[in-house]
């Protein structure tokens, strides 16, 4: 999901900057432009770094600004369809929750939280089930699975990521911690018949011995 890469680029340096110290200018206009736009290719820029100048800038007459080849180093995030993703719910909507799922949001539609019907309560930040009575509410931490890429080059914001929790394994966390203790409650007391059941053979294997 997360990738280091390095990219080639143009920049525009105005006319007004050039007294100020270049590489200065140059690094502060290559963050502006590129942190927080997206590249189909490679997803949301989320940083810049390792950035350098290559060459001279060329100046094209009639515009006064000077044209500058960079190359930097850059980390992206990358939402990969049917990934597993951690993520953490942040507003609850009437067709279902928002969730952050690193830098960008992700739509969990109230149609893939559970296997169950659910009722929506927008004002007090909860999604409850009808039958199960689980609840999903803002700020609690989720295993979920990406079903849905749709990354908009112009705006990020615009982005449409979706999520689901309809499968084995995926959940809120405190569902998850409740499966595991379920059946470690299930498992013991198995165990504890198992045991008892060997003791009386081995009592018979000492009556046997002379």
């Amino acid at each position: 999901m997360y990738t280091t890469i390095t990219l080639q680029d143009t920049i525009r340096v105005p006319p007004e900057r050039f007294g100020s110290d270049l590489d200065e200018v140059i690094r502060d206009i290559v963050q502006k432009t590129f942190e927080g736009t997206i590249r189909r290719s490679y997803g949301l820029i989320v940083v810049v770094d390792n950035i350098e100048a290559m060459g001279d800038g060329i100046v094209i007459h009639g515009d006064g600004g000077m044209y500058q080849k960079v190359r930097f180093d850059a980390l992206t995030f990358n939402p990969i369809l049917q990934e597993l993703t951690d993520a953490l719910v942040c507003e609850i909507v009437e067709f279902g929750a928002f969730c952050h799922i690193g830098p960008m949001d992700a739509l969990l539609h109230m149609s893939q939280i559970m296997n169950d019907y659910v009722d929506v309560d927008v004002e007090a930040g909860r999604i409850q089930g009808k039958e199960s009575k689980r609840v999903l509410k803002v700020g609690d931490p989720i295993r979920s699975r990406i079903v849905a890429v749709s990354l908009n080059e112009l705006s990020s914001r615009e982005s449409k990521i979706g999520l689901t929790m309809r499968q084995p394994t995926l959940g809120a966390f405190e569902w998850l911690q409740e499966k595991v203790e379920k059946k470690d409650a299930k498992e013991k007391p198995k165990d504890q018949g198992k045991e008892q059941q060997k003791k009386p053979v081995k009592e018979k294997e000492k009556e046997a011995k002379p």
